[in-house]
């Protein structure tokens, strides 16, 4: 069967990620599963952090101030992220088309549907769906390890350009999850939610995903220091 290039983009990202062996941070402006009503004054104090990687949540803050907030951000240089947790088509559309008007990288988050990854492909925002059987919010993730894992060959053989996997938020092993998710799965993972200590970094640094996220650990002080200097011990610490 013959590999999409969107495929092809994937392996060769996921490639690059693991030869230098550091997973990128995603800087979530966010607390709860919802955007902080300070974000943009937020992201302007941590601008010159480490972090190249920035998003927040479909809720919490305007449409307008979405748009200029990550318009903003593309100005400074950052690759931007929109992580969107809704589980029925209707909602997962609307949080897509959001994405979309924002002018975003990276659409996280929803229950797969082919409607949303078309639509991602028409648009060019690319598409890291959850997987597993997500409910709440904050989320939990549910499903066997086996589960999981096939229904995600099954959306990459559909052509989707990642995955957001909500390891730490699942009700089994999490570790081992992670891990077998990154190993068996040939595109870029983003392990999201609840890496809020330096074990877990530990954890994140052995399964070598493409990327992880932080939010809350860091409006939680979770990490020891200003926002922005939070960002910049946990980047030194992946990197090192």
């Amino acid at each position: 069967m013959r590999i999409s290039e969107n495929m092809q983009t994937c392996f060769k990202e996921k490639e690059r990620a693991k030869m230098e062996n550091r997973p990128e941070l995603i800087v979530m402006l966010t607390h709860n599963d919802v955007t902080v009503k300070n974000a943009k004054e937020v992201f302007e104090e941590c601008k010159n952090s480490k972090a190249n990687f920035w998003g927040f949540k479909e809720v919490g803050i305007p449409l307008d101030e979405m748009k200029e907030l990550y318009s903003y951000m593309k100005q400074c240089g950052k690759t931007t992220f929109l992580e969107v947790v809704a589980y029925t088509e209707e909602e997962c559309m609307e949080g897509a088309k959001m994405g979309v008007a924002c002018g975003v990288d990276y659409l996280l988050g929803t229950l797969y549907f082919d409607s949303i990854n078309d639509y991602c492909k028409e648009n060019g925002m690319k598409y890291l769906p959850f997987v597993g059987t997500i409910e709440g919010r904050p989320s939990v993730l549910k499903g066997t390890m086996e589960e999981i894992i096939e229904q995600g060959k099954q959306c990459l053989a559909k052509g989707v350009a990642g995955f957001d996997l909500l390891g730490y938020r699942y009700v089994g092993d999490a570790v081992e999850l992670n891990r077998r998710f990154v190993a068996e799965t040939p595109a870029p993972v983003v392990l999201a939610g609840s890496v809020n200590s330096y074990q877990r970094l530990d954890e994140v640094k052995a399964a070598n995903p493409w990327a992880f996220t932080i939010g809350g650990a860091f409006f939680e002080n979770k990490f020891d220091g200003t926002f922005a200097e939070q960002i910049d011990k946990v980047v030194d610490y992946i990197n090192k």
